[in-house]
Formats: C-alpha cells, structure tokens, sequence
C-alpha cells in the first residue's frame, strides 16, 4: 500500500522524519519495502515566466518562447503546447533534467533550425495526472526561478507491505493510529464536513441477502458538479498510484484508501426502481468498469434495480450505471459484505479489485454511517448538491469479541518484559477497551483478535519487534546427527543426477484445476478456499504442472526444453513422492552437419529413466518393460510409444514414453513431448539400510571377455525380455549385455527376426579356459531359449 507523508500528515501530529518514520513502521510490523521521494524525480525543473511568445519561422505550429528562469538572462525555448502565450508562468525543465513520463535527457538543440534551451512541460511529462493538451499553467502567484519541486510540495511516498490480518491498516487513517500508538504522533480526529440532509432518500434500498449482504446503507445526493478534483485529493491518489479519473469516483477511491472503507457511487438517472443486494441468478451477466462481461452464478451477492444488475458486489462496479462528467444524481452505497463470500465470487471470476482486496479481509463494521456521512460531506463541500438523509437495510456485526488477557503473557510467549501499565496503554491506543481485572474488548474491526496470544503480538509489536531479544537454540555437544531421512537423501540425489543429465528443475504449483485433474483421472481433494479457481484441486499427477511450464517455455521462444520436478502427487489413499522429467522441443538444433533438427523420442525418455533409476540404487537390470495400462496413464500416454518400468509384474517403477496428442491439444503444445515418470515410494530400499552410495571403484585384474550371439526370436518378442534371460545365465560372469544388431527380411523366416547380441564376461581370479567359455555359451543359449530363441547357424 502507498501513501505519501502529507496525506499521513492528514490524520498524524507528528514531527518525526521520513527515516523515523520509515523505521518506526518496521518496528511494529508494517514492513517498509520502498520509500521514494517524487522530489528528486523533478530535480531540474523550475518554476519560470514566459517572456515573449513568437510564431517559428519554419514550423506553424511551434513557437519560439523568451522564458524567465530569474537567473541571469532569459533562455531561448521552442514549443509547440497551442496554451503556451506570453505573461504565463509554467515549468520549465533545463539542460540535463530527466522528463519522468520517458525518462529522456533534456539537452541543448536545434528544433527545425532553431536553438531550444530546455522545455516548458505538461501534467503528464511530469507524471503528475493525465492532462497532456498543453503546458502546465501556474498561478500569477507562483515564484519565478523556485524549484518546483519545492513550489508544487512533493512529498515522499511510503510502500507499505500489509499482511492479511491487518485490514484495519488498508487504510492510512489505520496506519496513522498504529504510528500514535508506537509515540510517533498524536491521532487527529476524522474531520467531519458538515452538510444538511434533506427529505428522505428517494431510492427503496434493501438487502435480500442478509447471509453476503447483512448491512446495505445508501443516501441521494442531488445537484452535484462533476468535474476534476481538486489538486490536493488528485496528489493523494496519484501518491497512492491511482490515476484520478472526476471528482466523484476520486472522492470513494479516497474513502477507500484513506478509511479502509469501499465506498460505490451510482448515476441515479441511470437506475429504476428499487435499488437491492441479492443472489445473481444463473447466467446473469454484467459489463463491469474493466469493460469485461461476466458471467455469474446464485453462490454471488450482486446490487441490483429492476431492470438488472449493476454492481459485483464488494469487488467492482458496472460500466451501465457508472458516474461521468454528466451526472447530476448519484446514490451513494456503503455496506458490509460477508468476507468469504467475496473472496469466493473474485476466484470464481478470477477478478481482483482494491475493494475485493479489503471487503474479503474484513472491513469495520461499525464504520457504515459514519463513513457515508464523510463521503457525503465531502461531495457537498467539493461537487456541491442537496442530501437526503441516510436509508438503511440491514445490519451488520455490532457483537464485540471479549478475550482474558493475562499481562504475564507477554514476557512468557513474546520473549520481552513490558510493564503492566505500559500494556495497559498500548491496548487502549489501539482502541482495545481494558477492564481493571483484563477482560479486553476488541474493537469491531480487529478480526484478527481470536485469543490472548493476538493481545501479546499487539503489544510485542506496537513496544517493538526489536526489542525483543534473539536466544540461539540449545545445541548439543559434538558433531551433530544426521537428520536427513533415507527418503530426503534419495530425492538430493535425484536431484543432482537429473541435473547432470541436462535437466533444468521446476517447481510447479501443488494445485491444479478441475479440468486439468479431468485429463488425469480427476482429483480426489478439492480446497473449499482455493487461492483461484484454477488452483482448486490437489494435483492428482505432476503431468499437468508440467506441461504448462513446457507450454509458457514454448510460448515464450524457447526452442529445447528440458525441465523435471520431485514433488508430491495427492491420491485418495495419501500423498506419493514422484519425479517427473518432460523433453519438448529439438533435440539437436539443425546444421550443415546433421541437416534438420530432431525432436525427443520415446528412448529418449526411457534412457533418462533408466539413468535416474541406476542413480536411486533401482536394480535396473532386473526391470521388465511392459505396456502402459488402460486408464489414468494410458489416457496420458501415446499409444505404442509408451511402456512402463516394473520390479514384478505389479510393482510399477516407472513409465515413460510420448505424450497422448490430445494432452498436448488440451495444454496448446504443438511439437511432440517425451515424458518420464518415477514413482519413488516403490523404489525398493537397499537391503541392509545404510545409503545408496556406491562402493569405491576396484577396477579388475583381469581383462575382459565379449562374445556375440545371433539369434532368431519371434518378431513379437520384446528386446528387454531376450536381454533379462542372458543376463541371468550366468549372474557370476556376465557382467553386461548388449543389442547390436536386428534384422528381419531375406533369409529369415517369416514371423521371425533376428537380433544380435553382445555378451560382456568378466573372469574373476583366472582368465577363462576354453571348457569355461563354451560352458558360459551353452548357459546363454539355453536361457535365450525359454524366450522362443534359437541360435543362428
């Protein structure tokens, strides 16, 4: 949120510096994450008097401008601003001044061959409001050769980070009486204009829905004016980095930030009938301020007249009904809105507004009449008009919350000794009311408060986060134990092996929506206070998470994208580690050397899983490939470029292969995707605990041993399958083996094809003997054989 210390000044007595200031909002837990002075923006420019004012000779719609800067003599200006005359006074910005709208340089020049020594600016160039069809004009007034900076009163703007248990300090009011409570001032007053209701509201309000809308109070105001506001409410907003729009929607935006309190104005003309909060009906639809069209449902709160709707409420207003510089009638509303129900209809919509932003958190209830008494007052004082007096509907929360407080509390959870007396004080400043035997009642706006323990950080806070003092942690003598599960140090492994194979991580949201679920089975837990609609179910499956990053990766120019992720996927029965790794993209780029780029395939994808399972210790050796079942994956994989990765026919390690096409359709990919899954609960643990580090490396003394074979095998017979028999003839000797070779065509039969096979063997304390070597063949054959294998002649 941002203020700047004038408008603080509005509602704080104090003569503490912007430092002071700054540090005592960090003191009491209202962060400071930026503090700029608007004065050093307008270094450079002053104010100046326009001398003499004579048409370019070359340029009809310039003028070449004699400008009093009051020192020394008169400076040499072209300008093509159609206010700019002599005997005005305006802003002149010198040689080496920084215009804020674009951040040029001012310099010496020739405008169409003739000198120009700076530049007489406008509202906008100044970033000082919106008015840019010509120069700014000061009063006669204004002191020739001051700073502006100085004339104009710039004053520093405070960034204040609010947590969303503090709405009580959305507004500056409520960050003014926290800085009181601290020593930093004295709270002044709210002032109160003064104005004279008459006759009773004209409009019927009311509120059919007391459960979204259980207070709804409104007043007329008629005759107004509506123009541009005053230039002390436009630095305001602008300070608060709101654009003022006309006096009417400034004055509820101002009410908004200065009070916490969201305030709507309504063309009366553009109503009819009576004016009701109520529940939207299905497919209701409603052009609202940001010249969007929604559509909603009966879960949302809605203002509404006879003939529709014209208000979300407490999120934003409707373009129909909206105030223009025509209006003459308004109806002003306040009301209280049930808090979750806003922050439930915004993710719906997936709107954001300043008001969603403080109705949601909970604004002060006990601040109805007293706040459309101050915004009535104000439009009577600036836009003229006749009041009626106030109608009201409904009411809202008048119970005050009352929590026993023990003052020891504070020493014992907030770690700081403070004085009884002090406490006393602290909670009184804040509006708490304190009984003698400290039975507290909180203030209606403080929502926050549930027990004691929120009394404590009150006075922790407002005595000083500083204060309280930091105590290391006790740590035992000696070096300390590892806390690290098996589990942890498994996922820090994957982790740097799916690096060092070119992978970069991503970390996705552990939320999907519901139509992402859908692609993968569904969820099976739903938030009922999701942070968006969008981020409502529990993912079921990384997948999703996934490819939206490949997607905005794609989208966004990248030609190669490698990314994989370990987190959790949320199932029915518990919550299951899982690493995913997708590869989108070209492979290798195009060149003369290799011609075209080539995209990630299908082994591609079980290479990667393959190296992954070797690093987590799965015996991948003994893994089977098997197809991808019907269902969740089979619906999430291509068809026949998939497979998956078991330890047992049931125990699934991994999957992998190509993405289905119509996933990628679904998340708007248009090259191929290769995924790898790896369940990471079903790795089995090494057998004896202990880590899955490898043994040091022993190379062996004796060299090593390769042998073909040739095989014809049945054409449907699966490579791994024929592998897994020849690696397990002879587990003591053979240490590796390899296709190298598949052939199928003439000279063999039909329904067959053959494959070669590399056979790596490893003589352990003698080199092999030839009764050894043919002994280890006839294991190999005969192994191969109980797959449907014959050796070729």
């Amino acid at each position: 949120m941002k203020f700047s210390l004038t408008w603080l000044k509005d509602h704080l007595e104090t003569t503490a510096s912007v430092e002071e200031i700054a540090a005592a909002l960090n003191r009491i837990g209202l962060e400071v994450e930026g503090l700029e002075d608007p004065a050093q923006r307008l270094a450079g420019f002053r104010v100046a008097k326009v001398l003499s004012a004579e048409k370019h000779p070359d340029a009809d719609k310039l003028q070449v401008l004699s400008v009093d800067t009051g020192e020394g003599e008169p400076l040499q200006v072209v300008c093509g601003a159609p206010n700019a005359r002599a005997g005005m006074k305006g802003v002149l910005g010198l040689p080496g001044a920084v215009v804020p709208a674009n951040g040029m340089e001012l310099r010496k020049s020739a405008i169409r061959g003739v000198a120009s020594n700076g530049m007489m600016c406008s509202v906008r160039e100044l970033e000082l409001g919106d008015a840019h069809d010509g120069i700014i004009e000061l009063p006669e007034d204004a002191p020739v050769g001051e700073s502006f900076a100085d004339y104009h009163g710039s004053s520093p703007v405070f960034d204040v980070a609010i947590t969303p248990n503090r709405p009580d300090c959305m507004g500056v009011y409520g960050i003014a009486r926290d800085l009181a409570a601290a020593g930093l001032g004295t709270l002044k007053p709210i002032a109160m204009p003064a104005f004279d209701a008459k006759d009773a509201c004209p409009v019927e309000i009311r509120t059919d829905d007391p459960d979204g809308c259980p207070a709804f109070h409104g007043r007329v105001v008629t005759g107004v004016t509506n123009g541009a506001s005053p230039d002390w409410l436009q630095q305001r907003l602008i300070s608060a980095g709101q654009r003022p729009i006309s006096l009417l929607v400034d004055l509820t935006n101002y009410m908004m930030l200065a009070y916490g309190r969201p305030a709507h104005a309504y063309d009366l003309a553009k109503l009819n009938g009576a004016v009701v909060a109520r529940r939207a009906k299905d497919g209701e639809q409603i052009l609202a301020l940001n010249e969007k069209t929604y559509t909603l449902d009966d879960s949302m709160t809605v203002i509404a007249d006879d003939a529709g709707v014209h208000d979300i409420a407490g999120i934003m207003g409707g373009e129909h009904s909206g105030v223009t510089e025509e209006t003459r009638d308004v109806l002003l509303e306040i009301a209280y809105f049930n808090p979750a129900q806003i922050g439930v209809t915004g993710r719906k919509l997936g709107l954001a507004s300043d008001a969603r932003t403080r109705f949601e958190r909970g604004v002060d209830p006990a601040f109805l009449d007293d706040g459309l008494d101050l915004l009535t007052g104000l439009i009577v004082e600036l836009a003229g008009g006749t009041a009626s007096e106030m109608t009201r509907a409904g009411s809202a929360p008048s119970e005050p919350k009352v929590v026993s407080f023990d003052p020891a509390l504070t020493q014992r959870l907030g770690g700081v000794s403070v004085d009884e007396a002090e406490q006393r004080r602290i909670l009184e400043s804040l509006d708490f009311d304190v009984s003698d035997d400290w039975q507290v009642t909180c203030p209606l706006r403080r929502h926050d408060i549930e027990g004691p323990a929120d009394l404590v950080e009150e006075v922790v806070r407002i005595h000083g986060l500083d204060a309280v003092e930091s105590v290391a942690l006790p740590r035992a003598e000696g070096v300390a134990k590892p806390t690290a599960t098996p589990q942890q140090m498994l996922e820090r492994k994957l982790r740097r092996a799916a690096a060092a194979s070119g992978f970069n991580e991503a970390v996705t949201w552990s939320f999907i929506s519901e139509e992402q679920a859908a692609l993968v089975g569904g969820g099976n837990w739903t938030l009922d206070n999701p942070i968006s609609e969008d981020m409502k179910v529990m993912r079921p499956s990384l997948l999703p998470g996934m490819l939206a990053a490949v997607q905005r990766n794609l989208d966004r120019g990248a030609s190669s994208v490698r990314l994989f992720e370990i987190g959790r996927r949320y199932l029915a029965d518990g919550e299951y580690p899982t690493l995913i790794a997708v590869m989108a993209g070209d492979k290798t780029q195009r060149g003369w050397a290799s011609g075209k780029a080539t995209s990630f395939d299908a082994y591609d994808a079980k290479a990667a899983a393959e190296t992954l399972l070797a690093e987590a210790g799965a015996p991948v050796e003994k893994l089977m490939v098997m197809p991808v079942e019907d269902g969740v994956a089979g619906a999430a994989y291509h068809p026949g470029q998939s497979a998956t990765l078991r330890l047992g026919p049931k125990n699934v390690l991994a999957s992998f292969g190509m993405v289905h096409p119509n996933m990628l359709k679904a998340f708007d990919i248009d090259v191929p995707v290769a995924v790898v899954g790896i369940h990471l609960d079903a790795i089995p643990e090494k057998k004896g605990g202990g880590s899955f580090a490898r043994a040091p490396y022993s190379p062996p003394a004796l060299q090593a041993v390769t042998r073909d074979f040739a095989f014809l095998v049945p054409s449907d017979l699966a490579a791994g399958d024929l592998l897994r028999s020849v690696r397990g003839a002879d587990k003591k000797n053979i240490v590796d083996a390899r296709i190298f070779d598949v052939f199928a065509g003439k000279g063999v039969p039909e329904g067959k094809k053959s494959v070669a096979v590399e056979v790596t063997l490893q003589p352990g304390e003698a080199s092999y003997k030839d009764a050894d070597l043919k002994a280890i063949s006839d294991a190999v054959v005969a192994a191969a054989a109980k797959q449907g294998a014959e050796l070729r002649g």
